[in-house]
C-alpha cells in the first residue's frame, strides 16, 4: 500500500461515507453494524467522520476540506523524502568505504587484476552486472551456451533494456544452428538487443560501461583478467568495435520461424517500400509500433540507411527482403 492510499478511503470506507450522507449527513454511533464499525473508524481517522461525543453520533464532513488536508500532507512527505533522498548517499558512505576496501584487499581495484578461482569470477561478473548502467559489449567464442543460462541471461537482459541500457553481442557464425540460441536472439532482439555473428576466429571479451572488461587470462578460460586501466579498456572496445563491424547482421525471428511463412521483417520492408509509416505498418501487420520500430532499425543498419525516407527508396530495388 502507497502512502496515499493510507491517506484515503478504501471502497468499504467509501460505500459506509456514501450511506452516511444519504441519512443527511449524521447517524448514530449505535447504529453503525460491527461490520461496518472498523470503516467508521478509519473514516475517523481520515477525518471524513467525526465523532459528536455527547449525543454519540457521527457526521460527515466535507471531503473538500479533507482534499486539501491530504494534499498539505503528500507535499509535506514529499519534501521529507527528496531530503531524505538526499542524504541517502552519506548515509551509505561509511559501507561504501568498507566495499572499497574488500576490493583491495581481493585485489579489484587496479589497472588489471587476475583471478583464477571459477566462484569468484562469477562473483565478480555478477557484481559488474548488477552496476551496470549505460553500455554492454560482448564477444563470445563459444559454440553454444546452455538453454538454462540463455534463459537466465533472457530475464537480466530485459530488465537493462528497460532501463534505457543498450547492448551488443557477437557470436560465432555456427550458433545460428543453435535452435536455443537463436530462440534467444529472437527474442531478446525484438526488445532492441543487437546480435551479429562473425566467421573468423576473435578474442571473447566483456565491457561493462567502457568502465571494465573482462578477457581471459588463459588458453582453455580457465582464470580471466579484469582490466580497469582505461587506455587499456579503450584499446579492446577498439577491437570489439572492429569485430563488430565486420560481423554480420542475422534475422533472428526468421530463423526461430517454423514453416515457409514471409519472415516478418521482409514484410515490413515491402510495406515501407509502399510508403507506409512506421505506424501504418504496425496497423497492417497487427504488431506494436516498438516491434516495427526494432524491425526498423535492423533493416536500416542492414541497407546501411541513414534515414526511414532512404530506407524506403533502397528497398524499392530489393528482391526477396535481402539487399542487392
Amino acid at each position: 500500500m502507497s502512502d496515499v492510499d493510507g491517506l484515503l478511503p478504501d471502497e468499504a470506507e467509501r460505500a459506509l461515507y456514501l450511506a452516511v450522507l444519504e441519512k443527511g449527513g449524521r447517524v448514530l454511533l449505535r447504529d453503525v453494524t460491527a461490520e461496518d464499525m472498523p470503516a467508521a473508524l478509519r473514516l475517523m481517522e481520515i477525518g471524513l467522520l467525526v465523532h459528536y461525543r455527547p449525543d454519540e453520533s457521527l457526521s460527515a464532513v466535507n471531503p473538500r476540506a479533507i482534499g486539501e488536508k491530504i494534499g498539505t500532507e503528500l507535499r509535506s512527505a514529499g519534501m521529507r523524502l527528496l531530503a531524505r533522498a538526499e542524504e541517502t548517499p552519506a548515509l551509505l558512505a561509511e559501507l561504501v568505504h568498507h566495499y572499497d576496501l574488500a576490493e583491495r584487499r581481493t585485489g579489484h581495484i587496479g589497472a588489471v587484476s587476475h583471478i583464477e578461482d571459477p566462484e569468484e569470477i562469477r562473483h565478480r561478473l555478477t557484481q559488474l552486472e548488477t552496476e551496470l548502467r549505460y553500455e554492454a559489449m560482448s564477444a563470445q567464442a563459444e559454440q553454444t551456451r546452455p538453454a538454462a543460462h540463455l534463459a537466465e541471461m533472457r530475464d537480466r537482459i530485459r530488465g537493462f533494456l528497460d532501463r534505457g541500457g543498450v547492448a551488443r553481442t557477437i557470436y560465432r557464425a555456427e550458433v545460428k544452428a543453435d535452435p536455443a540460441t537463436v530462440e534467444y536472439a529472437a527474442t531478446v532482439s525484438e526488445w532492441g538487443y543487437r546480435i551479429r555473428v562473425l566467421s573468423e576466429p576473435f578474442t571473447r571479451v566483456l565491457i561493462f560501461d567502457r568502465r571494465v572488461a573482462v578477457i581471459p587470462a588463459a588458453a582453455d578460460n580457465s582464470s580471466a583478467a579484469f582490466v580497469e586501466d582505461p587506455a587499456v579498456v579503450d584499446f579492446l572496445v577498439g577491437v570489439f568495435e572492429r569485430d563488430w563491424a565486420r560481423a554480420e547482421p542475422v534475422w533472428w525471428e526468421t530463423l526461430a520461424e517454423p514453416g515457409d511463412g514471409t519472415p516478418v521483417h521482409e514484410q515490413v520492408g515491402r510495406l515501407l517500400a509502399q510508403g507506409l509509416t512506421q505506424r501504418a505498418v504496425a496497423n497492417r501487420l497487427g504488431l506494436s509500433e516498438r516491434t516495427v520500430a526494432g524491425h526498423i532499425a535492423r533493416l536500416r543498419e542492414l541497407y546501411d540507411a541513414d534515414t526511414l525516407y532512404q530506407l524506403g527508396w533502397l528497398m524499392r530495388g530489393q528482391r526477396g527482403g535481402e539487399p542487392r
